[in-house]
């Protein structure tokens, strides 16, 4: 680590003498940027070729690379600014994103949709219909913790059954939600910084085009591995007396609609309430804001009453554990943490990229947001276009953003999450589900491999019909 200190930078010194007057990001090398590409190869490799050792070690690799990171950093400018730089990533970032997501676990876990569905492609695709259309109204983790389970009880027959899981992370995890600011952070960060909330609804076109392009895609695959289900002679249990299909632990719908309400309070409330404008100091520039402890009570608060008041039952009927929430709790503080150098980089020299069309703000932002947290890499771009100077467009806080480049930012950070495991948090998660559910899911790049064959050619029809 002493030594990637002394080569990560020759100019390390010279740049803390300079002080304030030098934007940090300016002085970073790219060498920073190591520990995440590590994180991000542990993550993609170690479970192919270490499997039982990752899931019981994967913790040491975190904090390894962690430290690999904030070492060097803490060397080359102080272990002040390391601290400052850390507790505005855990505060900052990680503590409402994990209260978020355990929020929504716990309580969609508490719902369960029971009844006799036989996991055929028309069922299939109706299921995958009805999370993608929820996604943009109770977010994509509630959505995804909320349908994932019945899909793969109604396909439990079955043994091709991939296809299933990742169509469900491609539709209902990630682009299902982007039609307001509740369905991804991106967009919510979009209304934080002025853009009105239902002006998101501009993107159903592409949404409509996105699903009616994935869906038949989907029937395709999913048909011709249900044929082969059924020439193998795997046949659904056929009752005599079917159990109609019923919603139980309804009442938590209450709970997922206080969440969803936090999360719009902590937006509104900063802009009408001088006390919610005001945060608490936790260390040097580092600030939680009052609106941000509030929606983190309340999260809490329903999850809480949510677990305490179902029956147990329903979660067993769930097959309820907490290790996909525990796995994404693990895995992305690593990832939050290492990644602070590459934002660091982009929020200073992102608009040194050239990026002016809105072709360009879909592909970029894109693909930072399917490797970056993808609520600070619309944020960068977002900034960006502002910095264009433009005189018209949607009016926003410090200026306007013309309504294309603002569609581009905002499908591209909410679609292209869709790429990798680690875009967007239910990627994970729903993976994690599927396999506690003895669904065998492709690995990091194997998953990269169906992203790459069924999202991008839908991304260049999106890009040709809307953005060029």
């Amino acid at each position: 680590m002493l030594l990637l200190a002394a080569a990560v930078n020759p100019a390390v010194s010279f740049a803390a003498e300079k002080g304030a007057e030098q934007e940090l990001g300016n002085s970073l090398s790219l060498a920073y940027c190591i520990p995440f590409v590590g994180m991000l190869l542990c993550i993609a490799i170690c479970p192919l070729v270490i499997g039982e050792l990752w899931e019981k070690y994967k913790a040491v690799a975190v904090i390894f690379w962690s430290l690999a990171f904030l070492i060097p950093f803490a060397i080359g400018y102080g272990g002040s600014k390391t601290f400052e730089e850390f507790l505005e990533v855990i505060f900052g970032d990680y503590i409402t994103f994990i209260v978020l997501l355990f929020g929504l676990f716990c309580v969609a876990g508490n719902i369960a949709l029971e009844g006799d569905l036989v996991g055929t492609p028309k069922v299939n695709i109706l299921m995958l219909l009805i999370g993608t259309l929820l996604s943009s109204w109770i977010g994509t983790t509630g959505a995804s913790m909320l349908m994932i389970r019945p899909i793969i009880r109604a396909n439990k027959w079955r043994k091709r059954k991939v296809q299933i899981i990742v169509f469900f992370i491609f539709l209902v995890s990630n682009i299902g939600g982007c039609l307001t600011p509740v369905g991804d952070p991106p967009l919510l960060m979009g209304f934080m910084n002025g853009v009105d909330f239902f002006w998101s609804l501009h993107l159903i076109p592409i949404l409509l085009l996105n699903i009616v392009l994935l869906l038949a895609l989907f029937f395709v695959v999913d048909t011709n591995a249900y044929k082969k289900d059924i020439a193998d002679g795997l046949k659904p249990e056929v009752l005599e007396n079917k159990t109609p299909i019923r919603l139980s632990g309804a009442k938590n719908i209450i709970f997922l609609a206080m969440i969803v309400g936090a999360v719009i309070l902590s937006g509104v409330l900063p802009q009408i309430s001088p006390f919610f404008a005001k945060n608490i100091h936790i260390y040097g520039e580092v600030e939680f804001g009052y609106a941000s402890l509030l929606e983190v009570i309340i999260i809490l608060a329903a999850a809480l009453i949510s677990y305490k008041t179902t029956d147990k039952g329903i979660r067993e009927d769930n097959h309820f554990t907490w290790d996909a929430i525990e796995e994404v709790a693990i895995l992305f503080i690593g990832i939050f943490i290492t990644m602070i150098p590459t934002l660091l980089i982009l929020e200073v020299k992102g608009g040194e990229l050239g990026v002016t069309k809105p072709w360009q703000f879909f592909w970029i932002t894109g693909f930072l947001s399917s490797f970056l947290d993808n609520t600070p890499t619309y944020l960068v771009f977002f900034k960006t276009a502002l910095s264009l100077g433009f005189k018209d467009g949607i009016q926003v806080t410090g200026g306007f953003v013309p309504k294309i480049l603002l569609m581009a930012i905002s499908s591209g950070a909410v679609f292209m999450g869709a790429n990798t495991y680690i875009g967007n948090a239910p990627n994970f998660m729903v993976r994690s589900i599927a396999e506690e559910n003895g669904i065998k899911m492709p690995s990091f790049f194997g998953y990269m491999l169906w992203s790459i064959s069924c999202l991008i050619p839908v991304f260049l029809i999106d890009m040709i019909v809307f953005y060029l």
